[in-house]
């Protein structure tokens, strides 16, 4: 770890502005194959799974007892400190960090998977949320096809209290998707109101994909053809959908109640 011993006052910081743009700019992220963590749960999570920090900033007043890896640390005001936050309460430390490949190739499924497949969801909290269910649920992988938002997106790494790098997670189009499932033999359920049999009566018990798609429009016929089965929760109220990220866990935790009897 290398101690910068100036303490940075200005907003007008390269550095500063330099983290404030990784904040706020997907194309930047993407250019530079970096972002920004956020707070030391998710910093710890992050580096427990191997990513790498660039440099680590620190706000004294707010940082309460972290040990922090081997990067370059700077220290900034707590007014400097609070404009580059993306969020508040994230105790006085974040970093910019090396983003990872999400290859769909690089997923190694064991013999029983369980996988969640998001296809084009937008909303960065929804995908969050959905990561962190997979991560209590103990999920194999989260695969997203055709994003509409990136995995580095503050706002889902937020929501996914670091759960964006505790499950394994690939990016893909959903015709790669499709093949890789079927080339490793999982079955695949889409969740969808149309020909489709309550939750709870389809089995879950072998390798299993779930495949969920926009509140607004659901799932494309792509994955309507090529799904096993159709499956869908039931809505007792005059709504006819929950949010996807609901919806998830509550699928998600039917296939570990199922695999948990067996």
């Amino acid at each position: 770890m290398e101690t910068n011993n100036d303490i940075i006052t200005s907003l007008q910081n390269q550095r500063v502005k330099h983290v404030m743009a990784l904040q706020q700019k997907s194309s930047l992220r993407k250019d530079e194959h970096s972002f920004v963590v956020e707070g030391q749960r998710e910093l710890e999570h992050c580096l427990e799974m191997g990513y790498q920090a660039d440099s680590i900033f620190v706000c004294k007043e707010y940082a309460g007892r972290f040990n922090l890896p081997q990067a370059t640390v700077y220290e900034v005001t707590p007014q400097v400190y609070e404009r580059m936050a993306y969020r508040g309460g994230t105790e006085g430390v974040m970093a910019v960090v090396k983003a990872v490949d999400h290859r769909l190739d690089q997923l190694i499924l064991p013999d029983n998977p369980l996988l969640i497949i998001l296809e084009r969801v937008e909303k960065p909290g929804n995908l969050g949320a959905v990561l962190r269910s997979a991560d209590a649920a103990k999920a194999d992988a989260v695969i997203i096809c055709d994003p509409l938002t990136d995995l580095y997106n503050p706002n889902l790494i937020r929501a996914s209290i670091g759960a964006v790098f505790t499950v394994p997670t690939a990016v893909c189009s959903s015709e790669e998707c499709i093949q890789f499932l079927k080339a490793h033999n999982v079955r695949i359920l889409t969740a969808q109101l149309q020909d489709s049999r309550l939750y709870y009566d389809t089995p879950m018990t072998g390798p299993t994909a779930i495949v969920m798609g926009t509140e607004s429009v659901g799932l494309s016929p792509l994955w309507r053809e090529a799904a096993d089965a159709h499956i869908r929760i039931p809505m007792m109220g005059r709504l006819d959908s929950l949010n996807v990220s609901v919806s998830a866990a509550i699928l998600l935790f039917e296939a570990v109640r199922q695999r948990t009897i067996l």
